[in-house]
């Protein structure tokens, strides 16, 4: 039971709430190897969770639209390899380390996602045929696996415990 003393300061309490990210990118193609399509995702470092993912080309603009998508967050530092659009384009309150060495768990997924998804593959005979319909498994896949159960998200949060 909390006395009187205890709900005062309970009542003036500030929790702060802050993100350690990672951040990449990885390619697969639609129709012939020379039409590359990029998925860019961030995950919550500590928890392996997609915080948000976009499609696109390998352009400064589509990492600027997943920016945007997880602008409101607390994130206060972004891990990521050593691309220099990263260091364009993050915003500069956003603590930016760069190295391969503190990207390990979202390379890590990337390498689900090739596994788990035949056509991301890079030596397959499965491929999408519209962007559309690639765009579409990978969201659905990150939705069912990643939002919707958390399965791959979970098995990290009881290792790390």
């Amino acid at each position: 039971m909390i006395d009187s003393v205890e709900a005062d300061k309970l009542s003036k309490l500030e929790v702060f709430f802050a993100l350690a990210t990672e951040w990449d990118e990885f390619w697969s193609y639609v129709g012939k190897k020379k039409q590359q399509r990029w998925t860019w995702y961030v995950i919550e470092r500590r928890s392996g969770r997609i915080l948000a993912w976009r499609n696109g080309r390998r352009k400064d603009e589509v990492l600027q639209q997943l920016i945007d998508e997880v602008a409101d967050l607390p994130i206060v530092v972004c891990h990521t390899d050593d691309w220099a659009a990263y260091s364009k384009n993050l915003p500069p309150h956003w603590r930016h380390v760069i190295g391969k060495n503190n990207t390990w768990k979202i390379e890590r997924k990337n390498l689900n996602f090739r596994t788990h998804l035949k056509r991301l593959q890079r030596k397959t005979i499965c491929f999408s045929k519209s962007e559309q319909i690639h765009d579409n498994v990978i969201g659905l896949y990150i939705e069912t696996y990643y939002f919707k159960h958390g399965i791959y998200s979970e098995a990290v949060l009881k290792s790390t415990g």
